[in-house]
């Protein structure tokens, strides 16, 4: 079965190791293959990939797309290593996107990605209004104290990961 994507005018999308760029009218294409597709709004650059979990979803973006991945995962478990570090509370949303790229399935471990993108911006909304932690109903509420549940490093933000 074809993946139906539809373009708006001017949108781009990564076929491959190819950009296509639409011209300037609704576009809708049917893609057989196995070939990584990304739309434009799920395209993170080395720019706007400004946060730790961003820069986790640029690493498994890089590994969907190459065919060289060992080589990025070993920036990538740097990165983990590094926002684990910093928010322990993370560690659901990192062992289920490690599960993924473990398994080959880049696109879902990019999923995955985007929800630790939200959840981060949760723990700052969280620290930015002075919370002392997460309530129960928030991603990584639920997490057993001590295995994973938010820490003191926390509560100061998200540290700057170095991605040398």
């Amino acid at each position: 079965m074809a993946l139906k994507v539809e373009l708006k005018p001017g949108e781009r999308i990564i076929i491959g190791d190819s950009v296509i760029t639409n011209d300037n009218q609704r576009t809708r294409l049917f893609i057989e293959g196995q070939a990584p597709i990304l739309r434009e709004k799920d395209i993170l650059t080395p720019a706007t990939a400004d946060t730790p979990a961003k820069r986790v979803y640029l690493a498994v973006q890089l590994m969907y797309l190459s065919t060289d991945v060992q080589r990025i995962q070993e920036n990538y478990f740097t990165l983990v290593n590094d926002i684990v570090e910093a928010a322990p509370s993370t560690i659901p949303y990192i062992t289920r996107i490690s599960n993924y790229i473990i398994t080959g399935a880049f696109y879902k471990a990019l999923k995955e990605a985007r929800k630790l993108i939200e959840y981060e911006g949760t723990l700052i909304g969280h620290v930015q209004a002075g919370s002392a932690g997460l309530p129960e109903n928030e991603p990584g509420g639920d997490i057993a104290q001590g295995a994973g549940s938010e820490s003191a490093d926390e509560s100061r933000g998200t540290a700057p990961v170095d991605q040398g």
